[in-house]
């Protein structure tokens, strides 16, 4: 049975739809001789009759019925293979892991990037891990995700790749009973917070944007006073809710809103942005996959700028 191929199959399965050799010989483009012979082949390798020829053309025997409805069903699934190889080769299906940061998700590129990339390639299978970027990063490294939307830069992991996607403005986020959330609506010049308790997404796990908070206040003249490190960007603005201290945080979180929660723009002289960046493995770069999620996020970049 090991020796039967596929082309002896779909020789006598086009036979038996034609019901007569020589029109089967010019739809296979063979001559008849080599099309006789791979029947008689096949014959052989059963050691059954699987076909009655008559005047009018050939019929299938009761053998050859069952043949057929087999060999038709594998063959039809040969070809859906091929045509998923194909797919898969192209980056058009399998199993894409995506990773993203909590502020990351709230951002509407992000969404926006997965909702399109689902509309365009709908047999490949999207995981979506959310976690901090450190430990998105680590997960690239250990090969349990393929890509990742993070905050942080990549620092000491040679092996990956990541490239700034684009980067949004900060916002100070207030009690809803402090005095500058009552008096003041423009931008806060970053100096105007010295005083302050900050509350702050602690550096293990966001260490880009606590680098990127502390800097900025030293180049405002003073070093904050940290009064509680949160887990999560959400976890800060439900202290700052609580009346604990203020914050800084990405753009995008002004979406959560948050009971207690003022949100004040930055003033330009405090230089201090939110990065959003894609990373991935250097290695992944020969995956189709990776390839084609890497073009349209790009592509939705361009759309976006364009606008």
């Amino acid at each position: 049975m090991a020796t039967i191929d596929l082309r002896r199959l779909k020789a006598f399965v086009t036979v038996v739809e034609e019901g007569n050799i020589t029109r089967a010989a010019q739809r296979l483009f063979i001559q008849q001789p080599p099309l006789t012979r791979l029947l008689q082949s096949l014959e052989q390798e059963f050691g059954v009759k699987l076909l009655e020829r008559f005047p009018r053309g050939v019929e299938p025997t009761d053998i050859g019925k069952v043949l057929f409805k087999e060999a038709k069903a594998l063959l039809d699934r040969a070809e859906s293979l091929s045509a998923t190889m194909q797919r898969a080769t192209e980056g058009k299906q399998g199993n894409i892991r995506i990773g993203f940061t909590s502020s990351a998700a709230l951002h509407a590129f992000v969404p926006n990037v997965l909702r399109r990339y689902r509309e365009f390639y709908p047999q490949v299978t999207a995981q979506l891990e959310e976690a901090g970027s450190t430990e998105l990063l680590q997960g690239l490294v250990n090969r349990t995700l393929d890509v990742a939307f993070v905050r942080t830069p990549v620092l000491g992991m040679p092996e990956l790749k990541i490239e700034r996607i684009l980067q949004e403005s900060m916002r100070v986020a207030l009690p809803v009973g402090h005095p500058l959330a009552q008096r003041h609506r423009g931008p806060v010049a970053l100096k105007t917070l010295i005083n302050e308790g900050f509350i702050l997404y602690r550096r293990p796990a966001g260490q880009g944007l606590y680098d990127a908070i502390l800097a900025a206040c030293y180049r405002a003249g003073f070093s904050p006073r940290i009064v509680q490190e949160a887990p999560r960007l959400t976890s800060c603005l439900s202290l700052v809710g609580a009346g604990l201290g203020v914050s800084i945080v990405p753009a995008c979180m002004v979406r959560l809103g948050g009971d207690g929660v003022v949100y004040l723009p930055l003033s330009e002289e405090a230089e201090l942005h939110a990065p959003l960046y894609l990373a991935q493995r250097k290695d992944s770069q020969s995956s189709a996959m990776i390839a084609t999620f890497g073009e349209l996020v790009k592509g939705q970049l361009e759309e976006e700028n364009q606008r």
